[in-house]
């Protein structure tokens, strides 16, 4: 049965807890068991944050992520304090600003992304960076289907920014699509379930 660790990682104030709980509760929506934690640096904004996800298609007895099937890393200080331990099949998901060694690159998919710039630029919201690393996480993984992260992510944005906040997270596919060289048009529900059965798998 398909099972997959998460780690977000960034600065406080980047919504990084936020995304893991958005995840989180997608893939409750769709059956799937999941698991949810999370640490703060010794400051609270600005401070380095890691939140923590896990996503499995049967009951989860140990709740510790040890070696992540992906890592998120949304500035440099927290991707090379969190780069080292990954699973052998890790995906990495980075801002584009972040630099990673050619050792690791070597090891594993790596998918740079303009999020932060995106967030600021397209979305014109900064603080949407959280949401468009959804829609990236999900679109690497297939955690969900993307109808329930469109609904856990209306559950937690405020109703007026609901459309820029769904704009952001379909970007967030977009992008990894994109990076991929994949078609623009969204994958279908049985293809997100084959790659979670070949993910188990492998």
């Amino acid at each position: 049965m398909a099972k997959e660790q998460i780690r977000f990682t960034g600065s406080g104030g980047q919504g990084v807890i936020m995304g893991t709980i958005i995840i989180a509760e997608a893939a409750f929506l769709d059956g799937r068991k999941v698991v949810q934690s999370q640490s703060y640096g010794p400051e609270a904004r600005g401070g380095m944050c890691k939140a923590e996800t896990i996503v499995s298609d049967s009951e989860i007895f140990y709740t510790k992520v040890e070696k992540p099937d992906l890592l998120l890393s949304l500035t440099q200080k927290s991707f090379d304090k969190y780069c080292k331990r990954l699973s052998r099949r890790a995906i990495i998901v980075i801002d584009d600003s972040i630099t990673v060694p050619p050792r690791i690159a070597a090891q594993h998919e790596v998918l740079s992304l303009p999020i932060l710039r995106s967030a600021k630029d397209v979305i014109k919201n900064k603080m949407s960076a959280n949401i468009i690393s959804c829609g990236a996480v999900n679109e690497a993984l297939h955690l969900a289907s993307v109808q329930s992260l469109k609904e856990a992510v209306l559950n937690h944005v405020p109703p007026a920014s609901a459309d820029s906040n769904v704009a952001a997270m379909e970007l967030g596919a977009r992008l990894v699509r994109e990076a991929r060289g994949e078609a623009s048009d969204e994958a279908s529900e049985e293809a997100r379930k084959q790659a979670r059965e070949d993910a188990a798998e492998a």
